[in-house]
């Protein structure tokens, strides 16, 4: 919602002024579609050119992210640490023996079934699983298993910021791309250089809105977008770290109630329950 709004402002702020200061839309609109066809459809040709198909499915995806906000909410984080509560309690209190089935078939296991939005991450619940299996094969160094847990984390947010990383570059391409429409704009008004003055100057002002669209739309909508993109992303990427402190906060030797308090501190603030809030769903998880 807030990006639309953001998007109203810009429009509503440029144009509003440029009316206000006597400026006249016949120009533009006359303009625009054959500007917004050289600029954008380059831009587009560009992003396909330098990225790979997975990318460019995540640009798709990335955008409705920009609009949607980021996929884990409170009582997402809420259930991931009653989640690694109940796992880290188990191995600990009965064994690796008694938490391998779970593992073995998260989606048969009434542990991870309490929580189907998180048991539909595939990625999240293999994160949890292979690290839990590590320990279970006698990986019980906190700090080889925190290291291999790193890199897991730092391939997964390399890879889930490829088309955040896009769309910027295609952001930073605009401003160019928009000269290049002027810049074609202009050989065509020196084919015509014999027509009176008011021609020139209407052929010379659609010329310039190739530059005005490359610059507005770079500034005012495609690099925000990527900057929000990349915020969403990096807000969930923390979702994995909250997994990561439980677990080797678990392998340090503390009790699954201070793994978990370990992992709250990793929440986002905006989202973060209080001590109060995750001792009450960590009783209600216990006896459910």
């Amino acid at each position: 919602m807030f990006p639309i709004i953001g998007f109203l402002v810009v429009l509503g702020m440029v144009f509003g002024g440029f009316v206000l200061a006597g400026g006249h839309f016949e120009v533009i609109i006359v303009a625009l579609p054959f500007e917004l066809m050289m600029i954008g459809g380059a831009a587009v040709g560009a992003i396909i050119i330098g990225n790979d198909m997975t990318t460019l499915k995540g640009v798709g995806g990335g955008l409705a992210k920009t609009l949607s906000g980021p996929k884990w909410k409170r009582q997402d984080y809420q259930d991931l640490l009653a989640l690694l509560f109940q796992l880290t309690k188990l191995m600990k209190s009965k064994g690796v023996v008694a938490i391998e089935s779970h593992l073995d078939k998260p989606e048969e296991s009434p542990i991870f079934g309490k929580y189907p939005k998180i048991l539909k991450d595939h990625h999240v619940v293999h994160f949890i699983c292979d690290t839990l299996r590590m320990m279970t094969m006698n990986l019980d160094d906190p700090h080889q298993v925190e290291d291999a847990m790193e890199k897991q984390l730092e391939k997964h947010h390399h890879e889930s910021l490829k088309p955040a990383n896009a769309l910027q570059n295609s952001a930073d391409a605009l401003p160019a791309l928009g000269i290049v429409a002027a810049v074609l704009g202009i050989v065509k008004t020196m084919g015509a250089i014999n027509e009176p003055p008011e021609v020139l100057g209407l052929m010379i002002g659609k010329a310039l809105v190739g530059t005005f669209l490359g610059v507005f739309l770079a500034y005012g909508l495609v690099g925000p977008l990527a900057q929000r993109m990349n915020a969403v992303l990096e807000e969930e990427s923390q979702f994995y770290k909250i997994i990561r402190d439980v677990l080797v906060a678990h392998l340090h030797g503390n009790a699954a109630q201070v793994s978990v308090e370990i992992g709250r501190g990793s929440v986002p603030s905006p989202l973060q329950p209080s001590f109060a809030q995750l001792e009450e769903a960590l009783t209600a998880s216990a006896e459910a």
